[in-house]
């Protein structure tokens, strides 16, 4: 809004020079105070600090005499009035102009030369609304000066090369001080208001600074404002990844159409006729055994019986009620469920379990961590708190402790695969499957020295999903600990197949789950949003979903190296006859 208001003024500057008159002074909101602002402000810093020291010692003497904090005189009464009206006076002065210099003016000598700079910066946006504000904003805004692309232009697969002849004056000059960097590229959607038009000059500029192309990366058809301050920075385009349906998925008694985001043949396929072996034999069952979400701060002390004295504490049946009421008020669906603690010399790693509802949680049990911590330095003053994450919990990183003890959700799913589909579907045998599950799954990941590894691919399916359904990409590394089982049941006549995953970290609300294509995509599983009737039980259903498909590629995978056919099927299906070299050209 400061933006707008320093362009409408210099536009109204210009005219009057361009008529060759001579401009008026704009007004100023300091010219409605009844006193000179320099004494308006010196009279109400005065003020501000004159309440603060009294009402501290009050304070002190208040709980130096036992007093109720509570009772309150006149004075008091007159002083708490007098501290609410100088630190709104103060924060409406100061605090506005002093955090958009912070966050959104990147640099001092950025955009100080109000009548050179800022008349670059845009014509008047013809939206109502600003920048987010409205996320079901269309995805083409209506035609402005400067735009390069016109308001009744369609959404394009295959990117045409910026014209620089179609860019507007004042983007041409914004592009040349982004590539100049007297305009930081970070900047660009806070100035410019129009998180599009950011990303479209953004890019040119990148262009011309690397001279590379970035043809073949769109930039139409995607709602840059929908990603602003939450899911990505700077961007200048989005990616393609194909999106291929897997199933029907029979899973406890429901069909589910799973939708798999990747770039890797045969992958759907292999999944899809594990998903048809798994459908008629009658389906899979999944059970949730633990659902909690993991932190993990690291403190030190001056000693390790201080540390260990903390870790006792903590650890004490005694001292939970108390330490979960403290933690449970950063959010109405946390609920911390336990504590455990080690040791190292002289610091201390705290691991803290708690349930998030629908989100996959990460933010909401930091925030309990850190009312816990500050709850604890009360009893606790020489703990030393060197990090909010000490690597215990352990995210984005195999670890034993999340193959031993879960994070996130820990699911095992299980068929009973009937031996005639096993022959006609699979192409292979009861029998051929349980040795070679035994001694590649087994046998070959412990001699590999697996970490939670016990599985052929379970991290392909986990990614696919995850990419689909706007999870965490990263949290991959442990979601896909995985130990595959096969044995031969009701008389070496059918294969029992199952897989056990320990920390599945999924969420159905929050990142990147609100983007127009993930969540359709989690709507198609049903379990889009949060689920207001059961919190957490959409998110549960995914990892569910996480799981049962795991179990049907799984299947398929092992069926095609028991039978020999793996390098046959990627060569016919992995294979691209495409001329990728005058494609790239």
């Amino acid at each position: 809004m400061d933006v707008r208001r320093r362009y409408s003024r210099l536009q109204s500057m210009h005219r009057l020079k361009r008529e060759d008159a001579t401009p008026l002074p704009s007004p100023k909101a300091s010219d409605a105070l009844p006193l000179p602002l320099y004494i308006t402000n010196t009279v109400f810093f005065t003020l501000f600090f004159a309440v603060v020291y009294y009402l501290l010692a009050r304070w002190r003497e208040k709980i130096r005499t036992s007093t109720p904090l509570h009772l309150v005189t006149p004075a008091e009464m007159i002083a708490i009035v007098a501290f609410v009206a100088s630190f709104i006076y103060l924060v409406g002065f100061f605090g506005i102009d002093f955090v958009q210099s912070l966050i959104l003016r990147p640099a001092i000598d950025s955009w100080s030369d109000e009548e050179e700079e800022n008349s670059l910066i845009r014509k008047e946006d013809s939206r109502n609304l600003p920048c987010r504000q409205d996320l079901d904003c269309p995805l083409v805004p209506a035609a402005r000066v400067g735009s390069v692309y016109p308001s009744t232009a369609k959404p394009k697969i295959a990117e045409i090369p910026v014209d620089p002849a179609s860019l507007g004056e004042e983007d041409e000059e914004i592009i040349s001080s982004v590539v100049a960097g007297t305009i930081p590229s970070y900047s660009l959607e806070s100035k410019l208001g129009d998180c599009r038009r950011a990303a479209v000059i953004r890019r040119e500029a990148l262009q011309r600074v690397t001279g590379k192309s970035l043809q073949g990366l769109p930039l139409e058809g995607f709602d840059y404002d929908s990603i602003l301050g939450q899911c990505c920075e700077m961007p200048v385009g989005y990616v393609q990844i194909p999106v291929g349906i897997a199933g029907p998925l029979l899973l406890n008694g429901r069909e589910f159409s799973v939708p798999m985001a990747t770039t890797e043949g045969c992958l759907v396929a292999s999944t899809n006729r594990g998903c048809k072996a798994i459908l008629v034999s009658g389906g899979a069952t999944s059970v949730l055994l633990r659902d909690g979400m993991t932190r993990a701060p690291v403190v030190r002390f001056g000693s390790a019986k201080r540390a260990a004295e903390l870790k006792m504490f903590l650890e004490s049946p005694e001292s939970f009620d108390e330490l979960a009421a403290v933690f449970n008020r950063s959010s109405r669906f946390a609920r911390l469920q336990s504590i455990k603690c080690a040791i190292a010399g002289k610091n201390l790693y705290m691991r803290f379990t708690c349930s998030t509802g629908d989100a996959m949680g990460m933010n909401m049990v930091s925030k309990g961590v850190q009312n816990v911590l500050d709850f604890l330095q009360t009893d606790f003053s020489d703990m030393d708190i060197i990090g909010i994450s000490g690597n215990f919990c352990s995210d984005k990183k195999p670890a034993a402790v999340n193959w031993i003890e879960g994070r996130g959700k820990s699911v095992v799913c299980e068929a009973v695969i009937k031996s005639d589909v096993v022959k006609k579907v699979l192409k292979t045998s009861v029998e051929a499957l349980v040795e070679l599950n035994m001694l590649k799954n087994l046998t070959g990941s412990a001699m590999a020295g697996a970490l939670g590894g016990f599985n052929a691919h379970a991290s392909n399916i986990v990614s696919a999903i995850y990419i689909a359904t706007g999870q965490d990409p990263a949290q991959n590394v442990e979601s896909s600990h995985c130990i595959t089982m096969m044995e031969a049941v009701n008389g070496g006549q059918d294969l029992h197949v199952s897989v056990t995953m320990p920390s599945i970290e999924v969420g159905t609300i929050g990142g990147g789950t609100q983007l127009a294509s993930q969540s359709a995509c989690l709507n198609l599983l049903g379990v889009k949003g949060a689920n207001t009737d059961s919190p957490g039980s959409n998110s549960a259903q995914l990892a569910s979903v996480v799981a049962g498909a795991v179990l049907a590629g799984e299947l398929s995978l092992m069926s095609a190296l028991a039978a020999g056919q793996l390098v046959k099927s990627h060569m016919k299906y992995n294979r691209s006859s495409k001329d990728v070299s005058k494609v790239s050209s």
